[in-house]
């Protein structure tokens, strides 16, 4: 048995020194306050270049002399603020995108009104994504570019995708949620058809609050969130790092987004509780989302411990594709953690970038090879061309000179072309300006044209199954633009 007088000794030791250690963190204090109120987030540099409602575009300054030919747009979530892909320069998505050499746009879609309660996915999806996608392609001057999707906005980058294929290079999709068959999770249980019906929420507050939304994620684990972080955080007053981390962390959770009423109801209804994505029932401004047109490269990055959208709400999307392209990487991190974790950016991002950097060159076409000087150029045309010996004999034997002095065999080499005429530079001497179809942009016109389709007749009359062997387009979309194409 332990000394009584031992005992009482060490008790009052213990106390001392927890006295003394309250006293440590007291005079902290102040200074940490300070950093919790002040500190900064989203620090790379960027510009807005396109604004529509309450949507910003962002295009981020380049951190290197060169950059890869197609760039990157960012779809976020209309949930939260974006800053959280840029919450500080070593934990920064957006810069590490950067600093591996591409052109980086992010969509900052602002905080909906009371007036923007009736936006529905209809809009974000085919209006204000395909713009933002539009001023990107102008300005980078790419048919098509790479999109990347974070949670609810990589579930919105599949249905762009789907619809407007012909605009997505390279479609990456990071923790999205897709597939809600029973494998989703704490939120596809409580968002069932049985339990919850979310119009009951819109028709109370119209536009869904972000604190309503808050409550809802910090009870999937509420001891971690309302105690362990915490104390946590009281363990490391101290440590001045820690508590810049758990301020960025704190402020970014804190400045929630409210999301538009509408909205809310179709994202819960269409795809939570009826799961129409993958299942491929989905419609959007009265068009299919079919995901049989998704036949890009498909990259999923997904977090193993993923409480918020699991892995088992992700990676069967893949298997519902025709891409014979697809990915995923699979990290052991948890929701936030595969965009903030020093681990994360360490490992899991730079394979990222591999894969969209092979993925996102633009093969140019090679020159045709001239001669080094003017001795060589003279010394090739007097092979083509018979010497003053016999060359007059040659022509007289085997040439027809018509009256203008032209030789036959040159006319050959000149198209006959009517100048009042849509020509094409694709080998069509004539023909339609075939992207005035909707879903026809000038990389699939030129697919088209050197399979022998140059005017709305041609593709109205095609046969879209033997088209689709010429051209590799999916037979989806070109049943679409012959039914267009007939209409004209």
């Amino acid at each position: 048995m332990k000394n009584p007088f031992s005992l009482t000794l060490d008790m009052q030791r213990q106390a001392w020194e927890g006295a003394a250690e309250m006293t440590e963190k007291l005079g902290v204090t102040p200074d940490r306050t300070e950093t919790l109120e002040n500190v900064e987030v989203g620090q790379t540099p960027s510009e807005t270049v396109y604004e529509e409602n309450k949507l910003h575009l962002k295009h981020y300054e380049a951190r290197t002399e060169e950059q890869h030919d197609v760039p990157i747009l960012i779809v976020y979530a209309l949930i939260n603020k974006p800053y959280i892909l840029d919450l500080q320069p070593d934990r920064s998505v957006v810069r590490t995108l950067l600093e591996a050499g591409f052109d980086v746009y992010l969509i900052d879609w602002g905080e909906p009104s009371a007036l923007d309660r009736s936006l529905t996915l209809d809009d974000y999806v085919t209006r204000y994504i395909d713009n933002c996608v539009d001023v990107v392609r102008e300005r980078s001057g790419q048919d098509s570019i790479n999109v990347l999707g974070y949670c609810m906005g990589g579930t919105m980058a599949s249905m762009y995708a789907a619809l407007f294929p012909e605009k997505v290079r390279n479609l990456g999709l990071m923790a999205a949620g897709l597939c809600f068959t029973g494998e989703g999770g704490v939120l596809e249980l409580w968002g069932a058809e049985e339990h919850y019906d979310p119009e009951r929420v819109t028709d109370t507050f119209g536009n869904v609050p972000a604190d309503f939304l808050d409550v809802g994620f910090a009870l999937m684990d509420p001891v971690a969130n309302n105690v362990t972080k915490y104390v946590r955080f009281y363990d490391n007053m101290d440590d001045e790092e820690f508590v810049e981390n758990f301020a960025r962390m704190e402020r970014w959770l804190a400045e929630g987004i409210d999301v538009a009423g509408a909205t809310y109801d179709q994202f819960i209804g269409d795809i939570y509780q009826e799961n129409k994505l993958v299942e491929n029932e989905l419609y959007l401004d009265g068009k299919h989302v079919d995901l049989e047109n998704i036949d890009m490269p498909v990259l999923q990055i997904v977090a193993e411990y993923d409480h918020l959208i699991p892995p088992e709400a992700s990676k069967p999307f893949n298997d519902a594709i025709p891409s014979a392209d697809t990915e995923i990487l699979e990290f052991a991190t948890g929701h936030i953690g595969m965009s903030v974790s020093s681990r994360s950016h360490a490992e899991l991002w730079p394979e990222v970038c591999e894969w969209f950097e092979e993925r996102s060159q633009v093969n140019v076409a090679a020159e045709p090879e001239t001669p080094d000087s003017d001795d060589e150029a003279d010394a090739a045309l007097a092979e083509d061309v018979e010497g003053d010996e016999n060359g007059p004999e040659d022509l007289e034997a085997g040439s027809t000179v018509e009256s203008d002095g032209e030789n036959e065999s040159d006319r050959e080499l000149e198209p006959d072309v009517d100048p009042d005429s849509n020509a094409t530079d694709v080998g069509q001497v004539e023909g339609d300006d075939l992207t005035e179809l909707s879903g026809i942009g000038s990389a699939y016109a030129q697919s088209l044209h050197e399979a022998g389709i140059g005017t709305f007749e041609d593709l109205a009359t095609a046969d879209p199954a033997e088209l689709a062997v010429e051209t590799d387009i999916s037979p989806s979309l070109l049943e679409d633009w012959i039914e267009q194409a007939s209409e004209r």
